[in-house]
């Protein structure tokens, strides 16, 4: 069992004060400090909001992350358009919501991919500017995340892994793949049942979008955010008869790489499979 130590064993956030620290248990104990920080929000008691990014004049990171051009893009369906059948009331969704790991072959259809898409990150109303209001909360409303979704049974949408535009609702083609199923699964630490969804959304975060207007004090909301994602995708999953399992362990590096992202300004935070179940 780990031992904690009073608060003035430690300077800010986990550096030692004490020679007591001098064994592996200790020291772990240190460790589980430091990372617990991340879950407090100690550190905005220490930052200079009049010298962040947004408060020195700097330009707003844009919402969405540019595509080429030359993408295949998908109009998806919009709210008048979907055909998803009558969705069940909050309280039955609240209730039947559960994590599920096994997926019939029946595919999505290609308004209940653009009803998911929507349900967690879609836009409901433009402002002027870059300011957009979401169906989901972020804080600052900097929303930081990117959605890539590995498509492998959706009617009407080749297998590959997409990039939801909400700017335009649009799905845009990131690039195919061979062999995708294996490699996803294995970048996720064979967790088999993954690669049996219809499709996986996996969220990137892009990490300077909340830091330019809240700097070092960024990092624990863009993970509330995250959060805040994947429980709409859940509740959403019970409108049309389907489910989906939240995933926070996977090979980071190796699913950075097969989405292609530099793993530095760009990198997956999260992830959830998504099909049709009994």
């Amino acid at each position: 069992m780990a031992r904690f130590f009073p608060p003035t064993y430690f300077r800010n956030i986990g550096v030692v004060q004490s020679t007591y620290f001098t064994d592996k248990t200790a020291m772990a104990d240190s460790l589980t400090h430091k990372s617990r920080m991340l879950l407090k929000d100690t550190i905005r008691k220490e930052i200079d909001f009049s010298k962040t990014d947004q408060s020195r004049g700097a330009e707003q990171p844009s919402l969405q992350k540019p595509c080429d051009p030359r993408a295949k893009r998908i109009d998806l369906p919009t709210i008048a358009e979907w055909s998803i059948g009558k969705p069940p009331d909050l309280v039955s969704a609240l209730f039947n919501r559960q994590s599920r790991r096994t997926y019939l072959q029946k595919p999505l259809s290609i308004d209940e991919l653009g009803f998911l898409l929507w349900a967690t990150q879609g836009i409901r109303e433009h402002t002027e500017g870059r300011l957009k209001y979401r169906v989901v909360p972020s804080a600052g409303a900097c929303h930081p995340l990117e959605t890539y979704v590995v498509c492998f049974r959706v009617k009407d949408v080749p297998p590959g892994i997409y990039r939801y535009l909400p700017v335009g609702h649009e799905l845009a083609l990131e690039f195919t793949e061979d062999k995708l199923k294996e490699k996803l699964v294995k970048a996720c630490q064979k967790q088999e049942f993954i690669g049996n969804a219809a499709a996986v959304f996996v969220w990137a975060a892009l990490p300077y979008r909340t830091e330019w207007r809240y700097s070092l004090a960024a990092h624990r909301v863009i993970l509330l955010d995250a959060g805040h994602v994947c429980q709409n995708l859940y509740l959403a999953c019970e409108a049309i008869e389907a489910g989906c399992c939240a995933v926070g362990a996977y090979d980071q590096e190796a699913l950075d790489r097969l989405l292609r992202v530099d793993g530095e300004n760009e990198f997956v935070i999260y992830l959830a499979p998504v099909g049709k179940v009994q």
